[in-house]
């Protein structure tokens, strides 16, 4: 095995890991929205999931790990990704703040600052700003 097929494999493992962790955060109800149903559509084709593999995780989303980012800037880079694919043709809809918070929650933000968190993600992406600016603003978001 090569070293490519190596960093592909692991990839595509983060990629359903994230993508099962963001499934179950949907699922935590009992239950998928429309909505929710199109987003995940979407995301598993940006995560490059395969139709075999959406079945899989829809019908077991706790078969693959939850790998949860340990950096608070990895942690924001997942925000600033998830941000970005629910603010992104508003397929949420007024939905979109809610299950951002729930998202940023399962990422490890804490509950007494998450919607400050998710207000200011969402507030950033009005504006267009790119990653680097994103984590700029919000690790000085306190200062």
């Amino acid at each position: 095995m090569s070293i490519s097929d190596l960093f592909d494999s692991g990839f595509k493992n983060r990629n359903k890991g994230h993508f099962s962790a963001i499934v179950r955060v949907a699922m935590e109800n009992g239950h998928l929205s429309p909505e929710e149903k199109t987003f995940l559509d979407k995301l598993a084709k940006q995560l490059e999931i395969s139709e075999d593999e959406y079945q899989e995780i829809m019908a077991n989303p706790l078969k693959y790990p939850i790998n949860p980012p340990y950096l608070h800037v990895h942690r924001l880079e997942r925000l600033y990704d998830l941000s970005r694919m629910v603010y992104a043709d508003h397929i949420l809809g007024p939905k979109q703040k809610e299950i951002l918070t729930r998202f940023a929650l399962a990422l490890g933000f804490t509950p007494g600052n998450v919607h400050y968190i998710v207000d200011k993600a969402l507030s950033l992406l009005v504006l267009n700003v790119d990653l680097d600016t994103f984590l700029y603003e919000m690790q000085h978001m306190n200062k």
